[in-house]
């Protein structure tokens, strides 16, 4: 935590020392900061959860991890956005919650028309409620890792300015966007004498539609979904080893203030993830997240832009 943060606090110091000449590019729909490093630090509150429904029994469990709230940091620049996140103790929701632990990580990419994202979440500490009944569970680990792959069809619509801000919508545009998305899920549960281990993967692909709204000059408000089917395997989850058909849906509402230098804004945004785990059980696995952030840009160092200037030359971006 400690050097992430001092490169964001550098990046920020630099910034001021940068001439603020107006380094912006602009067309009818869409307005773009190339030669522009965005910054920014948000208050996020997320977690990956999981609910069991024993259809034969009638019956409904929670997992849900004790850590849910982090202060994350993002480092933007061309086609590349890196989010690191890590959770204080002195949040109210992270409390009372020794021994557990959330770190998560997120690299979005873009190239062309194309859109990467990648996802991890490391997570310890869960609690476990049934029938309103609570229980501490300090020894279940979960580890997942994935992210989609997306087309954006409409070249004026720009993804990049729900949220990351390193684009900003100058005129209303939506856009049809197909995605694929793929996720592994390791769990570990370790209790007295118990020792046991599971896993899970995920595919499914879909369509998506965005939009996105300018209110006014400096405000956007954005709303989009999707919604997909594939398959899931899962190991050692409920009957040994179970492959079952996946529903996917995922669900993003943004409303964001820019000017030429700063920005803020609320990012929400859901994934879930249904399959059976065995012939009568179904788990949802879910991923909720709500950021409030603030960002500043400044101008990127001249061989940044130099370099890449010469990248995307060479490979015709």
């Amino acid at each position: 935590m400690g050097l992430i943060f001092k490169i964001v606090m550098l990046f920020l110091f630099c910034g001021f020392l940068h001439s603020q000449q107006d380094s912006l590019t602009t067309n009818e729909y869409i307005t773009t900061f190339p030669n522009k490093i965005s910054t920014r630090i948000s208050l996020v509150n997320t977690s990956n959860s999981f609910i069991i429904n024993d259809v034969a029994n009638n019956a409904k469990y929670e997992l849900k991890p004790n850590v849910r709230e982090y202060l994350g940091f993002s480092v933007l620049f061309r086609s590349i956005e890196i989010d690191y996140g890590f959770s204080p103790k002195f949040f109210n929701a992270n409390k009372d919650n020794d021994n557990s632990r959330l770190f998560n990580l997120n690299i979005r990419t873009f190239l062309g028309q194309w859109m990467q994202t990648i996802d991890l979440y490391n997570q310890k500490g869960f609690y476990f409620s049934s029938n309103n009944q609570r229980v501490n569970l300090s020894g279940v680990k979960t580890f997942k890792i994935g992210g989609s792959t997306s087309y954006i069809f409409n070249k004026n619509f720009s993804f990049r300015a729900i949220g990351f801000q390193n684009e900003w919508q100058t005129k209303s545009a939506g856009s049809f966007v197909p995605s694929i998305y793929y996720y592994y899920t390791k769990y570990h549960l370790t209790l007295e004498d118990i020792d046991e281990k599971a896993s899970s993967f995920d595919i499914a692909v879909g369509p998506s539609y965005y939009y996105n709204f300018c209110l006014t000059k400096n405000f956007l408000f954005s709303l989009g979904a999707h919604a997909g089917v594939g398959l899931n395997h899962s190991s050692n989850l409920g009957e040994g080893d179970f492959t079952s058909i996946l529903y996917d849906f995922s669900g993003r509402a943004v409303v964001g203030y820019n000017s030429d230098t700063f920005f803020a804004g609320i990012n929400s945004n859901i994934i879930l993830l249904e399959h059976k785990i065995d012939a009568s059980t179904v788990q949802d696995d879910t991923i909720p997240f709500l950021e409030f952030y603030i960002g500043y840009r400044f101008n990127a160092p001249k061989k940044w832009i130099k370099l890449a200037d010469d990248f995307n030359k060479k490979y015709g971006l």
